[in-house]
């Protein structure tokens, strides 16, 4: 079965590499180089560094690692997805179980890879999202239709993707236990704006306390989207 090539005006020409192992970064970076002619390519070890980067200059893909030094869970992919809408998204993850790849789809990945992929396979994600197809590994399978307890943080992982940034990043600070007045500081804001935030955030969110919000952040947490035991 052959696929047709991606027209020219979707080729992407901006990549951003977000991890914070530099020998896996300079192999990603060796890897696109190999696959693609991007007019430039960027490395960032954090997700704050990728969102200050991306305002900066867009990128159009991204190669995302979830498990960064300031972000937990899929937060990160989320806050990254709102910061660069329209971006291709590919994750490499050395979690690469089902329900891990199924909540990072949901969540605004458009493919996904396991971090010791050979080249050859980040090339053929790389065509399938410029054809504008998801990539999943070989051998997986979807399984939200096969377990019903997926539907909770499935859930939460819709209502969080409607967060802007700044509201990802007080949600975080309350997950973190901070009172409004220290998240002003932190944040270098008015109190009365982080109050602002904290109401829509509950709204979008669909609930009435503090408590009840971190309860949903939880909900998209690593904890609850890796394989139980037994």
């Amino acid at each position: 079965m052959t696929h047709a090539a991606p027209s020219e005006d979707r080729l992407p020409k901006r990549a951003m590499v977000v991890d914070d192992h530099p020998l896996f970064c300079d192999a990603i970076q060796l890897t696109l180089d190999s696959i693609a002619e991007f007019e430039s390519m960027r490395t960032c070890g954090t997700l704050a560094g990728a969102l200050e980067a991306l305002e900066e200059e867009p990128a159009d893909f991204v190669v995302l690692d979830l498990n960064l030094p300031d972000v937990n869970g899929l937060d990160g992919l989320v806050r990254l997805r709102t910061a660069a809408p329209k971006a291709m998204i590919l994750v490499a993850s050395s979690m690469a179980d089902n329900r891990m790849i199924c909540h990072t789809l949901r969540a605004g990945a458009d493919g996904f890879v396991p971090k010791h992929s050979q080249r050859a396979i980040f090339r053929r994600a790389f065509e399938s999202l410029t054809r504008g197809e998801r990539f999943t590994p070989d051998g997986y399978i979807d399984p939200e239709g096969n377990a019903e307890r997926g539907a909770a943080p499935l859930d939460a992982l819709d209502r969080l993707a409607t967060l802007t940034n700044q509201q990802s990043r007080i949600l975080t600070l309350i997950c973190e236990g901070k009172l409004n007045k220290q998240i002003a500081w932190e944040l270098s804001i008015a109190e009365t704006t982080v109050k602002a935030h904290v109401t829509a955030i509950m709204r979008k969110l669909g609930v009435q306390s503090r408590t009840q919000a971190v309860l949903i952040a939880q909900e998209a947490s690593f904890n609850r989207v890796l394989p139980s035991d037994g």
